[in-house]
């Protein structure tokens, strides 16, 4: 997958094919879109219907393996920063099916 290579040094999100969403920045790929991303933060959502806040894991170096990658996109940090994620609710993502 070499179209990663221009977001190499910029802040992203993967979305995982188990239904985790992890953001950091992407230190590094290979050929089997195994990706390398540092001070990494996984969003956990609350159900809209819940009343506890969302969470946010810092997991710091993290390693995805490629066949765990189901979705990676570019974040814009301006927009992002201004967003209070503990109070954002979703449904939770299912994972990826394969048949």
């Amino acid at each position: 997958m070499s179209s990663l290579g221009p977001f190499v040094g910029k802040t992203v999100t993967i979305l995982t094919s188990d239904g985790r969403i992890l953001t950091g920045q992407l230190l590094g790929h290979d050929q089997t879109t195994n990706l390398i991303l540092s001070s990494t933060v996984e969003r956990i959502f609350s159900p809209p219907d819940s009343e506890e806040q969302s969470q946010e894991v810092e997991h710091g170096l993290y390693l995805i393996r490629g066949d765990n990658v189901a979705v990676c996109g570019l974040v814009d940090e301006e927009r992002e920063g201004g967003i209070d994620w503990t109070m954002v609710k979703a449904q939770p993502l299912g994972g990826v099916k394969h048949s």
